[in-house]
């Protein structure tokens, strides 16, 4: 991985192909612009890499562990702070700015974002269990998880059952994604295809680890 970014997810456009003559939809990113807050070293802490931070943050908000953090590094709060071991995080320097135009037209990368959440669901939406049949006596029942057939032995719930809980709202990673267009003025940058996350949330921007062939 050599490059990395932080943004935000706009919204999705589409634009019209003149040579295949096919309409490619895109995803628009606020990419940017970020600031290197922290170098992690081998020779300090075992292993080489670049805290970024993105999105500006009220100084009333940041508590005192973080101030501190900031002030080391002599840049400004920042809302957003994530991790990433690029091969030349030896050459990148604290304070440095990375904007849109670091990546290409025609990169192929990969993008984090965190999916929507969908709250308490049940296991028929969440694990596309079946429903029992609604008829001859099955009761209100027929959309719950079912008997657990623990009886007497073992007395208890397997590990890994599929049971109703939280939906959504977990780390998300699309790979082999293209870069089509690029705003380096705006700090934008237009992915070919759909990234995880609602509008709005923040998603992270990568060299891709396994390209296409």
């Amino acid at each position: 991985m050599t490059k990395a970014i932080i943004g935000k997810k706009i919204g999705m456009t589409q634009i019209f192909d003149e040579a295949t003559n096919k309409v490619i939809p895109l995803t628009v990113v606020e990419a940017g612009p970020c600031v290197v807050v922290q170098k992690k070293t081998v020779e300090n802490d075992g292993y080489s890499a670049v805290q970024i931070g993105f999105g500006d943050l009220r100084e009333k908000l940041v508590n005192k562990p973080m101030k501190g953090h900031f002030a080391k590094a002599d840049v400004a709060a920042k809302r957003t702070l994530k991790e990433f071991r690029l091969d030349n995080a030896e050459s990148v320097e604290v304070g440095t700015i990375l904007k849109a135009d670091t990546f290409e037209v025609g990169d192929i990368v990969d993008v984090s974002g965190t999916s929507k959440g969908k709250g308490y669901q049940g296991t028929v939406k969440k694990n596309n269990n079946s429903r029992i049949k609604e008829t001859h006596g099955s009761g209100p029942v027929h959309r719950h998880a079912g008997s657990m057939g623990a009886c007497s032995s073992p007395s208890r719930i397997f590990k890994g059952k599929k049971l109703p809980g939280h939906m959504g709202a977990e780390k998300v990673t699309v790979q082999n994604l293209e870069i089509v267009k690029i705003d380096a003025e705006n700090n934008l940058i237009a992915i070919k295809g759909a990234i995880p996350g609602p509008k709005n949330g923040i998603v992270t921007i990568c060299d891709c680890v396994k390209k296409k062939a």
